[in-house]
């Protein structure tokens, strides 16, 4: 019988391109088995080497996880669509105490905030009670980048009244496609200050608590006791886990987005309730699997929208009504214009959530997620040789026989190249290895390094004899440290 097969966008590289495919079998795992039979470069993302489905691999028939039930072993009828579904970077409180506020603890408006908030209070769903809800809550927000930005944007608007935020980068201009809270003369400026400013604009009548630090083990505990919701708009595995597990430890609920390219997710992860993260993902990605937003892009709408689906999981919370999406994954393709809803399960062995929970306090995420006490990126047996932008320019007015093997995409190559560069796309480079002379020095680049040194990984099991070497920082430090006229993107 015929079913479908969707592809996520961080695995179509190892599909052609393609995002969706058909396939006949009768069940889920003879599906997968012909997918990777014609695609072998996806089976390694997908099992293990002992044959089982990857802990950070979600498959689901139609919208029902079937990794908990019969896994690969589910029957599939005509018809079917199997979903490929990947993650894409003490004392507690109980339920009843969080948010829970009685009506004559609650906070008072004052006229000129009953006249800012008069949309909500005619609402019955939200009202007066509702609002002084709303103006008694605390939510910390983690990140004022692409989902932070809306996020609190709409939080501060709608009168949460305590919002902490937890940030140490800078405006940068690139930032400004998507990050709306930020403007042009921000940039350069922290992060939380930009943030701040704009927010207090927006409205003078909420507080609003800063914090220019990175988030780790050793100061999330802390700040999150003094929360009540904290909403995750991080974009980095390590931290996503970190939020997740520091929920967990103190009985928070955890607003989830993430974002990549034109495709969003958005969950609420709460263990009283309900699955926590490492229900839907036991373990990360392999580094390097999942293509950050600077490598594959991202639309700038979209982040809008996932923050904005955050922003309302939160207002419900607090208010305690509606339906939050506990229990449930929101899938949106802004490409296409479609939102898809999966079902989560508690996973009974899940290690921090479970009855049988064995993480009982703050780990190592680098170390977790593969990014620290790991060979980097690209050395394997072979240590992986760099040459830099300055040394390249040298060699190259030398006149040495180099060539330059580009691996980002058309879309980047028409940004920015190098001189004598050509393009062969990362996910093209060993179906095209014969156009490489392997007599010749062979400098491989991409925007910063990372994709370069895969296509060389690649290149040297795929057999190529020649020598390779990978452009330090990529077209990025050519920039900076030889041609500026080259742009930054």
């Amino acid at each position: 019988m015929t079913i479908k097969i969707q592809i996520p966008t961080a695995l179509r590289q190892y599909a052609g391109g393609k995002a969706e495919l058909q396939v006949d079998a009768r069940t889920v795992g003879e599906a997968l088995a012909q997918l990777t039979e014609e695609h072998a470069e996806l089976r390694r993302h997908l099992f293990s080497e002992q044959n089982r489905l990857r802990n950070f691999v979600n498959v689901y028939v139609n919208d029902e996880d079937i990794r908990h039930a019969q896994g690969l072993e589910t029957p599939v009828k005509e018809g079917d669509t199997v979903m490929i579904v990947p993650s894409i970077a003490g004392g507690a409180v109980t339920e009843e105490e969080l948010l829970s506020h009685r009506v004559d603890e609650l906070p008072t408006l004052s006229n000129e905030e009953i006249a800012r908030y008069s949309r909500h209070l005619i609402m019955p769903e939200v009202g007066m009670e509702g609002q002084r809800k709303l103006k008694a809550a605390r939510v910390l927000m983690i990140g004022t980048g692409g989902l932070g930005a809306p996020l609190g944007l709409y939080l501060a608007a709608a009168g949460v009244g305590h919002l902490g935020i937890v940030d140490f980068d800078v405006v940068d201009e690139s930032n400004l496609q998507r990050q709306v809270i930020h403007g042009t003369r921000d940039v350069g400026r922290p992060k939380i200050d930009s943030a701040r400013d704009r927010l207090q604009d927006i409205n003078p009548y909420i507080e609003i608590e800063t914090y220019n630090a990175r988030l780790t083990s050793e100061n999330a505990l802390e700040l999150f006791r003094e929360y009540d919701i904290i909403v995750d708009g991080t974009d980095n595995f390590p931290t996503r886990y970190l939020v997740n597990d520091a929920c967990v430890l103190t009985g928070k609920p955890n607003v989830y987005g993430s974002i990549f390219r034109f495709e969003g997710q958005a969950s609420v992860f709460w263990a009283a309730r309900g699955a926590c993260y490492r229900c839907l993902y036991p373990e990360p990605p392999p580094p390097g699997l999942v293509p950050s937003c600077a490598e594959g892009g991202v639309l700038g709408v979209l982040p809008g929208i996932v923050g904005a689906i955050q922003a309302n999981e939160t207002i419900k919370l607090i208010l305690g009504g509606g339906e939050p999406l506990i229990n449930r994954l929101l899938l949106f393709d802004a490409w296409h214009m479609r939102f898809r809803e999966l079902k989560l399960r508690k996973d009974p062995n899940c290690p921090v959530c479970g009855p049988n929970a064995t993480i009982k306090e703050l780990i190592d995420y680098e170390a977790f997620c593969g990014l620290r006490g790991q060979e980097p990126v690209g050395k394997g047996s072979e240590e992986m040789e760099e040459i830099t932008a300055t040394e390249l320019k040298e060699r190259l007015e030398h006149g040495d026989p180099i060539q330059i093997i580009d691996v980002r995409e058309p879309a980047e190559y028409e940004i920015a190249r190098l001189p004598q560069a050509k393009l062969i796309p990362l996910k093209e480079v060993v179906a095209r290895m014969n156009e490489i002379d392997p007599t010749k020095e062979t400098v491989v680049h991409c925007k910063g390094g990372v994709r370069s040194a895969k296509a060389i990984e690649a290149l040297r099991r795929a057999g190529f004899t020649g020598r390779l070497l990978n452009l330090k920082g990529g077209i990025t430090a050519w920039s900076n440290e030889v041609d500026p006229s080259v742009p930054k993107y």
